[in-house]
């Protein structure tokens, strides 16, 4: 592996992250709409990550990256609440209500937001490293 594969690898994280943390504030700031119809409510969103194990098995190249494969909506109901006064409930008198997770979407936002920082301490301590190696040279 180069030593320059490492700023690849720390970036790959970083955009992954990035996804992350877009989807968790997504979420979020939709957690609390409402809607009258059990098919236009908004649904919680997760990315779905996988390792770039390229050339795993060459000798010279053993680092591997985050891919992005996509993101998923949540396929849990959504929370149907009777309010037969709200001016969005249905025909029946419910109203419905997105499956986010406050709280687990917060947890999200700190692991997501962690990683992210992780990276960039890879890629300075990276740079760092081969500035010293640089300056051994002189």
């Amino acid at each position: 592996m180069t030593s320059l594969r490492i700023f690849d690898v720390a970036g790959s994280g970083m955009n992954a992250e990035n996804l992350r943390l877009n989807l968790v504030a997504s979420n979020i700031s939709n957690a609390n709409s409402v809607s009258s119809s059990i098919d236009q409510v908004y649904k919680s969103r997760q990315p779905v990550f996988a390792a770039e194990l390229k050339n795993i098995m060459d000798k010279n190249n053993t680092a591997s990256g985050v891919n992005v494969l996509g993101v998923v909506e949540n396929q849990a109901p959504p929370i149907m609440e009777y309010n037969p006064n709200h001016p969005m409930a249905d025909a029946t008198g419910y109203i419905y209500k997105p499956n986010v997770n406050t709280v687990e979407e917060m947890a999200n936002m700190m692991s997501a937001s962690r990683s992210y920082q992780n990276n960039v301490e890879v890629l300075n301590t990276a740079k760092n490293l081969i500035l010293q190696t640089l300056k051994m040279g002189r």
